[in-house]
């Protein structure tokens, strides 16, 4: 701009930055008693449905007792830690179908998806729940066999002679 050149600033030329007003939480989702919150949860190859319903606390894993079907004690705790998160390990019944997988997979998908349908019962869970990782889907998948070797990185021995 040269020296000479005015510039009017008038009420209508002003524009204010306008406000950025944070995103509405997720109202919570209350459960009767034969109302449920799902959630979906996905590890490796498995895939878990998530009923959550009001109760005491029973987790049923594919029509079985969840200690039953998981008799590995470190998948028990992983299954049980969004809930200890949350202090809800006893006001919510749990029923999952999980399919595909081994049973650290299964452990894991079914973690993701407690965490999914709790956040959709208790919104103000997501900071204690997001502070533990339970939220974030682990996207770590076994690599496929490539031709002319055999394993996905194991090739076959060289021989000179």
């Amino acid at each position: 701009m040269t020296e000479d050149a005015q510039v009017t600033v008038t009420p209508e030329t002003i524009v204010a930055d306008p406000v950025v007003a944070p995103a509405p939480k997720a109202a919570p989702l209350v459960l009767g008693a034969k109302e449920y919150a799902w959630g979906t949860g996905r590890r490796k190859t498995s895939v878990a449905r998530v009923r959550l319903r009001a109760g005491t606390g029973v987790i049923i894993v594919n029509g079985r007792p969840w200690d039953e079907y998981f008799p590995v004690l470190s998948h028990r705790v992983a299954i049980m830690a969004p809930l200890e998160a949350a202090g809800a390990e006893s006001r919510y019944d749990i029923f999952a179908n999980i399919n595909g997988g081994g049973p650290t997979g299964q452990a894991g998908a079914l973690l993701l998806g407690i965490a999914r349908a709790l956040l959709k019962v208790e919104p103000e869970q997501d900071e204690a729940l997001r502070a533990g990782g339970f939220l974030t889907r682990d996207g770590r998948m076994v690599e496929r066999k490539k031709y002319g070797q055999r394993k996905a990185r194991r090739k076959y021995q060289f021989s000179k002679r």
